[in-house]
């Protein structure tokens, strides 16, 4: 997973009379007008790009959860085209992701793949619940400590699994000429996926010189043809319930908590929206359909989906082509598949962990200068997630943290907005009242995406009070909205401590 609370902020514009507010940048170089239409050669194009970074990662995380890399190939095939058709993002890539492997790894290791195909299923019968109860929305007001916590926690935890891989000092020298070669490929902007670049470098390496290494064969057989459709095997159900359900619990969450970071991101990237309810069921059904087919869980995966932008997909052709070429490629290619070696992959994982965690989160600039509730909690939740290998108790210990902190700012009311005429005629006034943090940002984004008005927009804060980053990327973010829209906005009456508040978010990013 690529840090994608990362490189969200940039100096403010200068445009209106506010000037403290920082604004929000894309992750990419540029974030489109407009949103660009689907082309069908180019989704297809954009497709089996993505499906060539799959391969790798897929057999990776597969190897991490302990199954045969068959079982995340065919898994990431099943997720692909029921996501493609039933989610709420078009042009997200969903997949067998690491992120879910890690949950499992005790499951596998103790009770075996059919109790984990079981999982899966119950992890997507919670998913469509939740996605009923309003949690996609509740999941994307997380605080930003606990959302950067959780990346980097997760970054750690991918690390960690590749070590009992290194088995002796050719495989490490092999892992690091790959990662090595990775890293040169991303600061080349070379577009071709820099894990197939270097798969392909070290496979010819291990076949040419006979290193006798470790190969994906020796891990497992891949898949010869499509998946087939079968039950669970569970001699047991009451005891296997039992066992599977703080596994689906911790991988329905986890999922939800990635895929709905990765759709914030494709938002912006491609100036379009996410249905978050529809995206929520979704991967539920998604994840009900691999299970059935005894798969292994997934979710939206952020490198992948990244890729699939960055090569002119935008629809949901592209991700449904990625899944289909994933197949074709698998099957058809699966005696070359076979002799990857094991190095090629850890490489992939150790850059994919490198590249995921937020270094700039633990930069001196950023630890001197974000509230310190916000630095707690994301070191609260990278702690928890990495000392548990579990994502969703290092979110949860974070969260709440921060709402027993932020406990006073409930208690002071709801964010209210009202709207007055101003005497200047065409100008827009709306006063806000309540304290603005992430728990209350979503509220304030909501009322103003129903503003309407075509007229100069005045934001008045004389009676709010900013307190997280949250609250300042979210006044930020409806700001630019509206300013895309054509409107001029100016935002007045920031108190001394929301000015400071500002101004260490700015100073420290």
């Amino acid at each position: 997973m690529l840090a994608v609370v990362r490189g969200w902020i940039r100096k403010p514009s200068h445009t209106g009379r506010r000037s403290g507010i920082v604004s929000i940048r894309s992750a990419l170089s540029a974030t489109p007008a407009t949103p660009a239409r689907p082309a069908i050669p180019r989704e297809l194009l954009a497709g089996l790009v993505t499906a060539l970074a799959l391969i790798p990662e897929t057999i990776s995380f597969s190897i991490v959860a302990g199954v045969d890399p068959r079982v995340g190939l065919l898994s990431s095939f099943t997720f692909s085209v029921v996501i493609a058709v039933a989610g709420g993002r078009p042009a997200m890539v969903s997949a067998a992701a690491g992120s879910m492997a890690l949950v499992v790894v005790p499951l596998v290791r103790e009770h075996g793949p059919a109790y984990l195909a079981a999982a899966t299923v119950m992890a997507g019968a919670f998913q469509l619940l939740l996605s009923q109860l309003g949690a996609p929305k509740l999941l994307s007001s997380l605080p930003r400590g606990v959302a950067i916590g959780f990346v980097n926690g997760l970054a750690i935890l991918i690390f960690l699994a590749q070590l009992r891989h290194v088995i002796s000092t050719t495989v490490f020298v092999l892992v690091v000429v790959g990662v090595a070669l990775m890293a040169v490929a991303r600061i080349r902007s070379v577009r071709v996926p820099p894990s197939l670049l270097s798969t392909a470098l070290l496979t010819a390496l291990a076949v040419a010189f006979s290193l006798g290494v470790p190969t994906v064969g020796d891990e497992g057989t891949l898949p010869h043809g499509l998946p087939a459709f079968a039950l669970p095997h569970l001699p047991d159900l009451a005891h296997a319930l039992v066992v599977i359900l703080p596994y689906a619990v911790s991988l329905a969450v986890v999922g939800l908590i990635e895929s709905l970071l990765t759709a914030d991101l494709i938002d912006r990237l491609t100036a379009t929206s996410t249905s978050r309810k529809r995206e929520a069921a979704g991967q539920g059904l998604a994840n009900i359909a691999t299970g059935f087919f005894g798969g292994q869980p997934g979710c939206a995966m952020i490198g992948q989906s990244l890729l699939n932008v960055d090569t002119g997909g935008r629809g949901r052709v592209s991700t449904l082509a990625a899944g289909a070429w994933l197949l074709v490629l698998v099957v058809a290619l699966h005696p070359l598949m076979e002799i990857l070696p094991m190095a090629a992959l850890v490489a992939t994982m150790v850059f994919v962990a490198f590249t995921t965690f937020d270094w700039r989160s633990v930069s001196p600039a950023r630890l001197r200068h974000w509230p310190r509730i916000e630095t707690a909690t994301m070191v609260l939740t990278t702690a928890v997630v990495v000392a548990t290998s579990n994502l969703a108790y290092g979110v949860a210990a974070g969260a709440i943290v921060a709402c027993a902190y932020f406990f006073q700012a409930f208690r002071r009311g709801r964010v209210l907005v009202t709207r007055r005429p101003a005497p200047e005629g065409d100008l827009d006034v709306h006063h806000v009242h309540g304290a603005l943090f992430f728990a209350s940002t979503g509220h304030l984004l909501d009322v103003f995406e129903d503003a309407g008005g075509t007229g100069a927009l005045r934001i008045d804060l004389s009676a709010a009070e900013l307190l997280d980053t949250s609250a300042v990327l979210a006044l930020d973010e409806l700001t630019q909205r509206h300013r895309a829209a054509g409107r001029e906005v100016d935002v007045v009456g920031l108190s001394a401590s929301s000015e400071a508040l500002d101004s260490r978010v700015r100073s420290g990013v």
